[in-house]
């Protein structure tokens, strides 16, 4: 540390020239709306991936929850926050947005991330505070219940796929059960992983696929269709792997199978290589989910790579931001169809903000392997599983109008994680 006599060089979290500084230590608001922050805290679960949970708590006994996306990082920038947020209003939530924005420049998807769960907590608090749901806050609903499509993998959990074979894994039977499963459970969108190895050996770096691969891909596709038929909407997920070359051969042996979106086909970065896949393609093509702010979906847009967007409602910045994305998408003529790897809380997180835009198609659910999913909210009005026949009612409680099962909350911490509820 500096002696007293030297000068005091440290910059303050948060630091340079103070010029736009975005927080405000006192407002004018009647007393029941005068509350602040006084701390957030974080914890993790062990679902299929890790998910990332914030806490934002207030002076006004009432607090709230939101949701990260790749939590390990997001929670421990999140968790830094609270310097930056003690003492601020939650009700503000666009100027608290701005703050962290403006504190925070250049963090990337994970700043993304821990930002929408600050501002997403927030939002539960001015819910709770002026007593109506969060969508109400959004402008309202179009809907009163919330399309999910079924991340159904390759016919196995990622967990156990990985540990085998992968030619004895991802066969025409396995996707073919696995479709007839998802649709037996109610719902009527799906999706698979269409990027599974074909082969026990091969060049992982070309980003290509020879005749043999493709037509394997084919015969997935087919014994999909062949079980469920055409009237269920069928995604197929490329994870941003191929070339547009390979993209486009893909593409197109599949195309007499109707799909209702190729994802990804391309890196997310190369923009020219995936509007030339989208020209040359019947299918359309969905993607999205690696932009996190208004102006990548403006670049995209403009660059014409996309017939459907996949914004993820947990990293792109918050559900104002959600809400500003699918403004510029519907501008161009584009729906949505959501990204979304989460628990039950930032599920209920898509859903409010799904229903409060018009162009929404479907919310992505990736969590058939985990038994106790539904189980992890509860409605604080009404009742009923957050999930059920491929569809999420939407909650009519207080914020988000779930709250989370302590027990089971407790049972799946992760190891480093304290419980904050």
């Amino acid at each position: 540390m500096p002696q007293d006599s030297e000068p005091d060089y440290r910059i303050p979290q948060g630091g340079g020239v103070p010029w736009r500084d975005m927080g405000m230590e006192e407002t004018h608001r009647p007393a029941e709306r005068d509350i602040e922050i006084t701390d957030v805290k974080t914890m993790a679960l062990a679902g299929n991936f890790t998910w990332g949970i914030v806490k934002v708590e207030t002076n006004a006994d009432v607090y709230g929850l939101g949701e990260t996306f790749r939590a390990e990082a997001a929670l421990d920038m999140a968790g830094r926050m609270d310097i930056d947020l003690e003492g601020e209003n939650p009700l503000d939530t666009n100027r608290i947005v701005e703050l962290l924005n403006q504190r925070y420049t250049g963090c990337g998807r994970i700043g993304q991330a821990a930002f929408t769960a600050i501002e997403t907590a927030c939002y539960d608090i001015k819910g709770k505070v002026l007593d109506v749901p969060v969508y109400e806050l959004l402008g309202g609903k179009f809907r009163d219940e919330i399309k999910i499509y079924c991340d159904t993998h390759g016919g196995e959990s990622l967990g156990e796929a990985e540990a085998h074979d992968p030619t004895e894994v991802y066969t025409p039977e396995s996707y073919a059960r696995a479709a007839r499963e998802v649709v037996d459970a109610g719902f009527d969108a799906l999706k698979f992983d269409l990027d599974v190895p074909t082969h026990d050996s091969y060049d992982e770096a070309n980003r290509r696929m020879d005749n043999e691969a493709i037509e394997h891909k084919r015969k997935l596709v087919r014994a999909v269709r062949d079980e469920i038929g055409y009237d269920i909407d069928l995604g197929m997920d490329l994870h941003w792997n191929f070339t547009a070359e390979t993209a486009v051969r893909l593409g197109k042996a599949v195309e007499e199978f109707d799909l209702a979106w190729l994802e990804d086909p391309c890196p997310p970065d190369r923009l020219d290589a995936q509007r030339r896949v989208r020209e040359k393609l019947d299918t359309p093509v969905l993607t999205g989910e690696n932009l996190v702010t208004p102006s990548q979906f403006h670049n995209a847009l403009e660059a014409g790579i996309m017939d459907i967007a996949a914004p993820d409602v947990n990293k792109c910045g918050g559900l104002r931001e959600y809400v500003a994305i699918a403004r510029l998408c519907d501008l161009y003529g584009v729906p949505i169809a959501s990204h979304n790897i989460s628990s039950p809380l930032g599920t209920v997180a898509g859903a409010h903000v799904s229903a409060a835009i018009p162009n929404f198609v479907a919310m992505e659910y990736h969590a058939r392997d985990v038994p106790w999913w539904n189980d992890l909210a509860v409605r604080t009005h009404g009742s009923g599983p957050i999930l059920e026949d491929g569809y999420v009612d939407l909650p009519e409680g207080p914020g988000l109008g779930v709250e989370l099962d302590r027990s089971l909350v407790e049972e799946y911490l992760t190891d480093d994680s304290e419980l904050i509820i």
